[in-house]
């Protein structure tokens, strides 16, 4: 019964819970959107323009790595094994929980740190972004990206946004006390970090064992990344209402 009563509520929270509480705090979560799509696109068409400038984002090496990476000698060699499909779900679970805590976390200086990084996420996505393109990469970087950056991308936009409340929170205590406001908007922003946490397991899970296989056709690629995008947006538009 116990066992049961937990999936219940495990399901409640999935079904419910976790888009009416997105809905409930659009306000912050569109302003996250912005503060991370905007400077990525203008950085993006930027850095494709003047190709050079990647150098103010990333250093030499960094620009060069994810050249190689994603050069059609590598892409076209490269064959990794199910250990090596472990160990890149490992670190991209790593890699993104850790940027999505500091986006939440960031609300605590008085949203100030959930701002700046998330302006740093936009900066640095548009500029690999807009030098890949312009090295004549774009295939094998936007391939790679389309799907799980459905689940990845959304996921950095909530928490940012719950960053976003959370700051709003010490600024703007209302009646109550910066305290009592703050864990207010803790407990309304925590079944949204639960819900990140999850889209980035999922978003982990499809980059280590869906974007990297090389052999699948692109037309695939990219329509099981619009099947993605579209899911995403139908259950925090529709689900639970």
């Amino acid at each position: 019964q116990h066992r049961d009563y937990g999936f219940a509520r495990v399901r409640r929270a999935a079904l419910y819970d976790f888009p009416r509480a997105v809905r409930a705090q659009a306000a912050y979560m569109w302003v996250s959107t912005a503060l991370l799509v905007i400077p990525m696109l203008i950085v993006g068409w930027v850095v494709y323009k003047n190709p050079d400038l990647i150098l103010s984002v990333v250093d030499f090496e960094t620009a060069a790595g994810f050249e190689e990476m994603y050069s059609e000698e590598n892409v076209s060699t490269r064959i990794r094994d199910a250990d090596s499909d472990w160990s890149a779900f490992g670190f991209y679970i790593r890699n993104n929980i850790s940027v999505a805590f500091r986006l939440f976390a960031g609300g605590l200086i008085f949203g100030v740190g959930s701002i700046v990084f998330i302006l740093f996420n936009g900066v640095y996505i548009g500029a690999i972004a807009g030098y890949l393109t312009e090295r004549g990469l774009s295939s094998n970087f936007y391939s790679f990206v389309a799907t799980h950056g459905a689940f990845e991308l959304t996921a950095f936009f909530l928490a940012g946004g719950a960053g976003l409340r959370m700051g709003h929170a010490l600024i703007a205590p209302g009646r109550n006390t910066r305290r009592q406001s703050l864990v207010l908007a803790a407990r309304e922003s925590m079944v949204i970090i639960y819900g990140v946490v999850v889209m980035l397991l999922i978003a982990a899970a499809i980059e280590a064992f869906w974007s990297s296989a090389r052999w699948l056709p692109l037309p695939l690629k990219y329509g099981v990344a619009g099947v993605c995008w579209l899911s995403v947006i139908a259950y925090f538009t529709l689900q639970g209402r």
